[in-house]
């Protein structure tokens, strides 16, 4: 199956992450179906659009929007399937709905968009774990090297979590600076998200 715009995904796993297996049960955490941060994100692209030029290629694993699986209840109490939904193993997604995508075991970004790692806060007067807008680039589109300590301007993140670690997708034309190592930078991962 192709189609002319649209990637066309299957879920890897269930639309919705939202049990853990704790001992030998398994631990239900979330039982609503809008919530967005217990829905699948991971998939495998079954085809690529016919017209468009993309580095992404079929059998790829993608991460998309959390909206492609995500189900939700009308105005009326119906419950719907997003736009995307086609049937229960197939979707069609836009190239603006894939954020990441993995080739020989490597997460790749596409054009326009970098995934940056905070780092973990220096003053010690301050309540917040992190130092807000400066990361180290953990992946890249190119337009700055993986491994930089950048700054980007403020509340243009977006956080995800990708292999257990809390990243921010950041569009590259809103990184601002490239700073140079001190040598004090520890990079900042909730214990929370370790876990997951």
């Amino acid at each position: 199956m192709k189609s002319i715009y649209d990637f066309v995904v299957t879920p890897i796993g269930g639309r919705y992450n939202n049990t853990k297996k704790v001992g030998d049960s398994e631990l239900i955490l979330n039982t609503e179906i809008f919530n967005h941060q217990f829905v699948n994100r991971i998939a495998k692209v079954i085809s690529v659009p016919i017209i468009g030029d993309t580095n992404i290629q079929p059998g790829d694993e993608v991460v998309t929007h959390f909206n492609v699986f995500r189900r939700w209840h009308n105005v009326r109490g119906e419950e719907k399937n997003s736009r995307s939904y086609f049937n229960e193993n197939t979707y069609f997604i836009t190239h603006d709905q894939i954020f990441l995508y993995k080739r020989n075991g490597e997460w790749n970004a596409p054009k326009g968009y970098c995934f940056i790692k905070p780092l973990k806060k220096k003053d010690k007067f301050n309540t917040d774990e992190e130092r807000p807008f400066i990361g180290i680039v953990k992946y890249s589109d190119g337009t700055v090297k993986t491994g930089d300590l950048i700054g980007y301007k403020p509340k243009t993140e977006c956080e995800f979590m990708i292999d257990n670690q809390r990243l921010y997708r950041v569009a590259s034309n809103l990184i601002t600076i490239k700073y140079e190592y001190q040598g004090d930078e520890e990079e900042y991962n909730p214990s929370w998200a370790e876990s997951s």
